[in-house]
């Protein structure tokens, strides 16, 4: 009798391993599924050496390196600091003309064109809030410095002033709208609006700087507004928060209630402008997906730039987010990965790959890009076109 259990304790050991094993396969392969599914993405800024909307034989460049490099993912700056690089009517677009006129042809519409034929989706990448250093836009002509942000000091996020304070910290040197201020809210929707109207090939809209400016080092909260710098100040936006608190934040804010009403109704301007952004996309077309490219830390994120996107994504008002985990430090590159991944929420996260810091050592690129993709992101976006060199499209091959 003990021989017979020992025997049917055997088997079922045996058939127990087995159930393991195949369980783990079918657990790795569908784990190497996911990574082939991936997107594999690359960003293309205005400031691109390459200059490739400005000739046809740029376009089909760029496409035929995409298809080389398995990229089907194009993230193409369409608004940067104020200026249109697309067809606008209601923005200074005298770079989209620029593009145009070297060219020969609509370039945008062309690539367009191409990427669609060849199975590549292209997102209008819209710089949201930062508006760079370009004190002439045309928002800032029609409603003056009023709409810029500003820290507690009173002074916008690029300052020639220079406190004894300025030492101990590096900013932005940005000009950055604020995002309390519903005349900058309305500015950014009728850009974008603008975009999904005329460009209906396009296949979403990709947010960058959507955001406060994020000194370093950041410190944790307004509790600690003596000791740092932070931004939130504009004019329209103290004068709301105060009608709907009664508190005054250029003030000192007396308690951790306080403080935290300050810093919530922040985050809530940043999140506020998202939803109505999401909304007008969604509206045009279910289809149309809406990103943004954050701060990878979500910590810092939240505490510190008010950008909640761990909530964004719980909520399900954004479709992914890029984590732009910019470094050489690959163990580093790791742990941002790890801990991103657990924000899931109803969205996906995408991670954005620095391969300027590593263009002069392709394996280190590689061995990072490797290391990321094994710990199965929804996708990886590359930063930018420019580095893309044959060797690192053979490793992604």
């Amino acid at each position: 009798m003990k021989m017979k259990n020992k025997k049917i304790t055997k088997i079922l050991f045996l058939l127990l391993l087995g159930y393991l094993f195949n369980s783990g396969l079918v657990l790795a392969e569908s784990a190497q599924a996911q990574i082939k599914a991936s997107g594999r993405g690359i960003w293309i800024s205005v400031f691109s050496a390459k200059k490739i909307l400005y000739s046809k034989d740029g376009v089909a460049k760029l496409i035929a390196q995409c298809k080389k490099a398995k990229i089907n993912e194009i993230y193409l700056q369409f608004f940067q600091s104020g200026n249109a690089y697309y067809d606008s009517k209601i923005c200074d677009k005298t770079k989209y003309e620029q593009m145009v006129k070297a060219a020969g042809l609509d370039t945008l519409d062309l690539l367009l064109r191409e990427a669609q034929e060849n199975n590549i989706n292209v997102f209008a990448w819209i710089n949201v809030l930062s508006l760079g250093v370009n004190d002439k836009a045309g928002i800032l002509n029609k409603y003056g410095n009023s709409i810029l942000t500003r820290d507690q000091y009173q002074r916008p996020s690029k300052s020639a002033s220079n406190m004894e304070l300025d030492k101990y910290y590096s900013r932005e040197n940005m000009i950055f709208l604020e995002p309390g201020d519903p005349r900058a809210g309305e500015y950014i929707l009728t850009v974008i609006n603008e975009i999904i109207n005329r460009y209906p090939l396009i296949s979403g809209i990709h947010l960058d700087y959507l955001r406060y400016p994020s000194p370093v080092p950041f410190y944790p909260g307004s509790r600690f507004s003596k000791l740092g710098l932070a931004y939130g100040y504009g004019a329209k936006n103290v004068e709301r928060f105060k009608e709907k608190t009664g508190l005054n934040s250029l003030e000192t804010l007396n308690n951790e209630d306080e403080y935290l009403a300050w810093d919530n109704w922040r985050r809530a301007q940043v999140t506020e402008l998202l939803r109505k952004i999401s909304s007008l996309v969604k509206v045009k077309s279910a289809n149309l997906a809406v990103s943004c490219a954050v701060i990878p830390l979500a910590e810092r994120a939240y505490t510190n730039a008010f950008q909640d996107w761990s909530a964004w994504l719980e909520e399900g008002i954004i479709d992914y987010v890029i984590l732009m985990a910019y470094t050489k430090d690959n163990q580093f590159a790791k742990e941002i990965v790890k801990s991103g991944l657990g924000h899931r929420g109803k969205g996906k996260i995408y991670i954005g790959l620095g391969l300027f810091l590593m263009k002069n050592n392709p394996d280190l690129f590689f061995n990072q890009y490797r290391m990321i993709t094994e710990l199965a992101p929804d996708g990886v976006v590359i930063f930018s076109i420019d580095d893309l060199t044959d060797q690192v499209i053979g490793y992604l091959n």
